[in-house]
């Protein structure tokens, strides 16, 4: 064994069979990863009875902010990107997500901190909450009782909504995101009313039972996608800003959850020039030189080959004064569909559905979240436990 890998196992090739095992899915999902995914539609209730609960009106008594900032770093900085999106281009001040220690120079007495951390303990969120409060901004604090970015909240009077640590931080991002959109709501950002919370919460439900562990491959879209990237380098692109933050969203659970590298973003900037990875070494420069008549369960292992993940949004933003109508998100998105088509790269499409923003959102998220742990599972990788990030932790403060 190399020095360094204590503590890493798996195999290299999927093992496909699996997937359709329950018993060992659970066996192999020994931290319940599998579990703490289908609580999203529960993660949602919980943290909008729990924002309700919490002191909020305390933020509108000094009228619309200069600006609001996200603090957050992983899962919790997801958030901000979640909210600068859900608030879209007509949000009368800017959101901005933080992901660095501190906050930006400019914060002040006329701006909102919103601190996020799943643990409580993030170096990022702390030093944002410590910083805002310095300065006089009003501060938001979302995190695990108890913890030290609590006891900042409580120095500082701020609200603070306390998130009970029942998952792993990337499998916590609705729990977290929740309570970003209600301060945001509160500080009249974002129109996310009762029936928006309610109809996500529901669609993530019908979504984990969609790809629940008994559901067989040929129904289970999530266990169909982790087949598909199988083996791959997935490319994950999002046709609009709602659909590329669950895109970023696909490309931090499948390296977290699968260790798969992978490019993730927005199809517009893909169009400036990544697109071209179409044409590349792993793409149709790979897929040219494939015999189409050999086995394709033999053939896929002699290289690795690029797969596309596309996330089309087909939004409702027609009435919107948005850079990109959906008309021309949506010609884009059929462009590289047929582009992959014709270099013989493989690709999958997940489409929102549902009425709100939120909802939508939910549904290019939840397949994909559930998708990263089952091709984890089909490599013999526990989704919960990734040894390199104790190790650079060790590493780190030594």
């Amino acid at each position: 064994m190399m020095e360094g890998t204590a503590g890493v196992s798996g195999h290299r090739y999927a093992d496909e069979a699996l997937l359709d095992d329950a018993a060992q899915l659970s066996e192999r999902d020994p931290g319940g990863m599998l579990r703490h995914t289908a609580s999203a539609g529960a993660q949602v209730r919980e943290s909008a009875a729990l924002a309700a609960e919490a002191n909020l009106s305390v933020l509108a008594d000094d009228g619309r902010p200069r600006a609001v900032v996200i603090a957050g770093i992983g899962t919790a900085g997801r958030t901000g990107d979640v909210l600068a999106t859900v608030a879209g281009p007509r949000c009368p001040v800017p959101v901005i997500p933080h992901r660095s220690a501190g906050v930006p120079g400019w914060v002040g007495a006329a701006d909102v901190v919103i601190a996020v951390s799943a643990s409580g303990r993030s170096p990022e969120a702390l030093g944002a909450a410590e910083a805002a409060h310095r300065r006089g901004a009003r501060l938001v604090a979302v995190g695990a009782p108890d913890s030290q970015l609590q006891s900042v909240a409580e120095r500082a009077r701020a609200p603070f909504i306390p998130v009970p640590r029942r998952a792993p931080a990337r499998a916590s991002l609705w729990a977290l995101t929740v309570p970003v959109l209600l301060a945001a709501r509160t500080l009249g950002l974002v129109k996310v009313n009762e029936a928006d919370l309610a109809e996500t919460a529901a669609r993530l439900d019908a979504d984990a039972d969609r790809c629940r562990p008994t559901a067989e491959s040929f129904v289970n879209p999530a266990k169909s996608l982790a087949l598909g990237l199988s083996g791959s380098i997935p490319i994950v692109w999002g046709s609009s800003p709602l659909a590329t933050v669950a895109a970023r969203r696909f490309g931090d659970t499948l390296s977290a959850n699968a260790r798969y590298p992978v490019v993730a973003g927005a199809l517009g900037e893909a169009g400036r020039g990544r697109v071209g990875l179409l044409d590349g070494v792993f793409g149709g420069l790979a897929e040219g030189e494939r015999d189409i008549f050999a086995d394709p369960g033999v053939d896929e292992s002699d290289g690795t080959r690029l797969r596309l993940v596309l996330l089309r949004d087909g939004g409702l933003n027609a009435d919107d004064d948005t850079d990109e109508p959906l008309a021309v998100e949506e010609r884009r998105a059929d462009a590289v569909q047929t582009l992959a088509e014709r270099r013989g790269v493989r690709c999958d499409v997940v489409t929102a559905e549902g009425g709100s923003a939120l909802e939508r959102l939910a549904s290019l998220v939840a397949v994909p979240d559930f998708a990263s742990i089952y091709l984890a599972l089909a490599h013999g990788l526990d989704p919960m436990a990734v040894p390199a990030i104790t190790e650079m932790k060790e590493l780190a403060n030594q």
